[in-house]
């Protein structure tokens, strides 16, 4: 039998009594990992091999594990501070305690957090005891960090538990390995000599001619080759895109704006009261520089608050609660990107704006919210806005009609709804094609006289913001907002999903 050298070189390296690895074959012939994991795949096509695969975790401590390996872990540390301290014996101040073990602002947290779930005592109404028969030195965590960084396994459910404080890095590769058939022993037995094919065509061969008197080595055109993991745009930004296609040829002009901005822009020229739930630190987030922001037109700051405190009109009221200019100056980062509607309504981006007028963004935007299978902390709301005269809901339903059928969704629904800034104000909903849920995917409404007529805007203007995450949810049927975000994105989904135009 005649095999390409590289094939021989590997098969005679090859055992039958073991598999031999992929590394451990480069190194005892010489070749590169992927020439031996090329010529291993040859063979075992030729039966004379089985190439076998097995996922291997690699184990590396972070920087936080590194310190809690050299220091202790914080829970660890707080119960024999606790013991020191007498907390065996009695309860003590919780205060009393931490001030003994010396940990910084988030070990203290970490402490606290750990320290009931291992058993060194209990917390109550910030009391603390220590149980005197715990066993610090027996902590299986902390010997797992010491394992690790011996290069030791450790248990999997440990190292989960390590993973999930942010303590190691897991790194998981495929390990090929190699084993001699029945049939590559007897080959072996019987001899194979090293062919003189050619396994590549080079310049040089081509320049002299030479080859038109060798014989080149056969290809397997259907043999598995690994497939390329090249970069690609991500699914949620190539959506973002197509929303950009079809709004522009609905005859939207786009806006742009900053990302973070003052509270005037953000809320109160929408209209939305100073003491609203919605402007405390609880659900945006406050910026320590307000000079950033520059000057606000002092006309129309003074318009705005005078709406929020007499209203707009004949029957206005106002809010009668606390307004300060030294609120509105605050720096923000936006919450909705409504904020670049009151800068183009204002004239204040683009100058006065005369209708017919449509403009709409595809923005990122912050909120402190609780992270679940629909909310982020940061994500991008499709906002837009029609000035024209005579606009009703049917006009604002009608849009929202032609924007989702671009999308294949047909089946829109509209629930009234309150908002500061609207009236009359609805909310969109749509079902989910996998699970039949319906769920919210944005707000609307036609702005009230409070939020245009100190904008100096004498027309209707209907407007809306979409949650984009929430329609790739619906055209591609995912059931966790997470699943394109963050370390819970699915990676195959990522590389493989299309975006259809």
């Amino acid at each position: 039998m005649e095999l390409p050298q590289r094939e021989l070189a590997v098969l005679e390296a090859a055992s039958a009594d073991e598999p031999t690895s992929v590394a451990d074959l480069a190194a005892a012939t010489g070749e590169k990992p992927e020439t031996v994991t090329g010529a291993a795949f040859e063979l075992e096509e030729r039966g004379l091999v089985t190439v076998s695969e097995e996922t291997v975790a690699d184990v590396e401590l972070t920087d936080e594990g590194e310190r809690y390996r050299e220091d202790g872990l914080p829970e660890v540390r707080l119960y024999e501070a606790a013991v020191e301290a007498g907390a065996a014996e009695d309860a003590l101040n919780m205060g009393q305690v931490l001030g003994r073990a010396y940990l910084d602002g988030a070990e203290v947290d970490i402490a606290l957090s750990n320290y009931a779930r291992k058993g060194y005592g209990h917390l109550d109404s910030g009391d603390l005891s220590a149980d005197p028969d715990a066993d610090p030195e027996s902590d299986p965590e902390a010997a797992a960090l010491d394992a690790v960084a011996a290069g030791e396994p450790v248990d999997a459910d440990v190292r989960e538990t390590l993973e999930r404080r942010g303590l190691v890095a897991v790194t998981e590769r495929t390990v090929r390995s190699v084993t001699l058939t029945d049939d590559g022993v007897d080959a072996l037995m019987a001899g194979v000599s090293a062919t003189e094919a050619v396994g590549q065509l080079t310049p040089e061969m081509l320049a002299s001619g030479e080859w038109r008197d060798v014989e080149f080595a056969d290809y397997n055109v259907e043999a598995d080759a690994d497939a390329p993991q090249s970069g690609k745009t991500h699914v949620l930004r190539a959506t973002a895109e197509r929303v950009k296609d079809v709004l522009v040829g609905m005859g939207f002009e786009e806006m742009q704006g900053p990302h973070a901005d003052a509270e005037f822009w953000i809320n109160d020229a929408l209209f939305m009261p100073q003491d609203h739930p919605a402007r405390t630190h609880w659900d945006q987030f406050a910026l320590d520089d307000p000079d950033e922001i520059g000057a606000l037109p002092d006309d129309l700051l003074e318009r705005v608050e005078d709406a929020h405190r007499e209203g707009v009109g004949p029957d206005g009221d106002g809010y009668h609660s606390p307004w300060t200019e030294e609120m509105a100056r605050g720096l923000d980062l936006r919450g909705h990107t409504t904020s670049l509607s009151m800068r183009y309504l204002s004239g204040e981006a683009e100058g006065e704006l005369e209708p017919p007028e449509r403009y709409f963004s595809v923005e990122k935007v912050y909120r402190n919210d609780t992270l679940d299978a629909t909310h982020l902390l940061e994500f991008f709301q499709i906002e837009g806005w029609v000035m024209a005269e005579d606009l009703s809901v049917r006009d604002l339903m009608g849009t929202f009609t032609e924007f989702y059928s671009q999308f294949g969704i047909e089946d829109i629904r509209f629930k009234p709804h309150y908002n500061p800034y609207t009236e009359p104000s609805f909310e969109l909903f749509g079902t989910h094609p996998r699970t039949g849920e319906v769920i919210e995917i944005g707000n609307s409404g036609l702005f009230r006289p409070e939020v245009l007529e100190p904008l100096g805007v004498d027309c209707d203007v209907m407007a809306w913001g979409l949650a984009l995450e929430r329609l790739l949810m619906l055209t591609h049927g995912f059931e966790d907002i997470r699943d394109v975000h963050g370390t819970l994105a699915d990676i195959d989904f990522l590389r493989n999903t299309e975006v259809v135009y």
